[in-house]
């Protein structure tokens, strides 16, 4: 490394640390700077968008920038076409609407975009260059697999839940649609489409779609709308994709506990299937319209063993159902009273009630006691959270509030 005339005395390992925090750089980082004005525009024109939300004090936004600088260089350089690729940043102090129009909690915040439309799953991987590269490669690539034969459909993976297309040709606004839906939904359901001769035998009406849900047993599901309604084949599709109760994994684990809803939980063995079925059934009977202000969710009992010893279980004790509120758990009292008409919805509207919590430290309440039976107050506080653990870390973001808990 030669070294400037002007600046004898700088040692090359401070020139290398420079370069390396983006205070010098051979490349000029072509980063978009959004406001209220020019967002709109830029997002829907581009068909993946990364937005880096951040605030200048925050030092791990600090760190990420030279980065997230390094990985636009390397971005533009693979998909030179500017509607491609666009790497964007929102300085949140300074377009604090923007912030709260995203619901911005941390900083760094990295969300992704499809022509405009904002991605549920934010980028959570290694502040790398390699990791931002690959992720972009990742959403690159076209999550729709074409059917050369008819005979592949009896292949696909039924442990997935798969969506799949007949059309006349490929370039036609029905499957454009069509591959709108896919690319929004690609990591919750499986897409394929067949196109022309080979998907004659399936489109007696016309271009059709069909949904082949998880198992053998269920039979598929036909969507019966317009395929030139975004919203309304997005809705559609949406149904199918994402279950009422999701399994939760140390993968998704800090997305789905950064949405602030508590969790209603059942732990099961992983080959216990006919209990996670017995809990989904009661769940859509008694509790659909819980939806908006709890979780439901499934987790491995081997895998979730520490959440278990929290509440004083263990893999021999699953099934077992639990409610963690990110500040406390409570367990529900045995799982067989599952088939009790309104049991579970009770469970949980006593946690919305502060019920669960109140019981805990001063026993049951006296409507619920027997005349004359003493009340005992608890010893103890209920058992601590468990998976508000899994929650975003403040060695890697910037919290910006606290939850509400109860």
């Amino acid at each position: 490394m030669k070294l400037s005339p002007i600046l004898p005395f700088i040692d090359t390992r401070y020139v290398t640390i420079l370069l390396v925090m983006g205070l010098s750089s051979p490349g000029k980082a072509e980063i978009t700077s959004l406001d209220s004005g020019n967002i709109d525009d830029i997002l829907n024109n581009a068909g993946v968008s990364l937005v880096n939300f951040y605030a200048d004090w925050c030092r791990f936004s600090q760190m990420l920038h030279p980065i997230f600088e390094e990985a636009s260089n390397v971005a533009r350089e693979e998909y030179p076409e500017a509607s491609q690729v666009v790497f964007a940043r929102v300085d949140c102090d300074q377009h604090s609407d923007i912030a709260q129009r995203y619901r911005i909690s941390k900083y760094p915040t990295l969300k992704l975009f499809r022509n405009g439309m904002m991605m549920k799953r934010e980028y959570r991987g290694q502040r790398s260059v390699t990791a931002i590269a690959d992720f972009i490669r990742q959403q690159k690539v076209d999550p729709v697999k074409e059917l050369q034969s008819l005979e592949e459909v009896n292949t696909v993976d039924r442990s997935k839940r798969n969506v799949i297309g007949y059309f006349e040709q490929k370039d036609s606004d029905n499957y454009r649609t069509f591959q709108k839906v896919a690319n929004i939904l690609r990591d919750d359901c499986s897409f394929s489409a067949a196109f022309g001769e080979v998907s004659d035998t399936e489109r007696f009406s016309g271009d059709n779609v069909i949904y082949k849900p998880v198992g053998e047993t269920i039979p598929d599901m036909v969507y019966l709308g317009s395929l030139t309604n975004f919203d309304l084949t997005y809705a559609w599709a949406q149904d199918k994709c994402v279950p009422l109760v999701r399994e939760i994994t140390f993968e998704n684990g800090e997305e789905l506990t950064e949405e602030g809803i508590p969790f209603l939980i059942l732990f099961h063995l992983k080959e216990d299937t006919t209990s996670l079925e017995k809990f989904q059934h009661e769940v859509a009977r008694q509790l659909i319209s819980e939806k908006g202000s709890i979780n439901f969710l499934h987790a491995d009992c081997d895998k979730f063993r520490h959440p278990l010893l929290h509440i004083q279980k263990t893999p021999a004790d699953c099934p077992v159902i639990a409610i963690d509120s990110f500040r406390h758990m409570y367990v529900f009292p045995e799982y067989k009273d599952l088939a009790i008409p309104g049991k579970l919805r009770q469970f949980v509207l006593d946690l919305h009630s502060g019920k669960l919590h109140r019981e805990f430290h001063h026993g049951p309440d006296p409507t619920d006691s027997t005349p004359g039976e003493e009340i005992q107050v608890a010893a103890s506080d209920p058992p601590e959270s468990s998976f508000q653990k899994l929650a975003p870390s403040e060695s890697r973001y910037t919290i910006l509030r606290d939850r509400d808990e109860l």
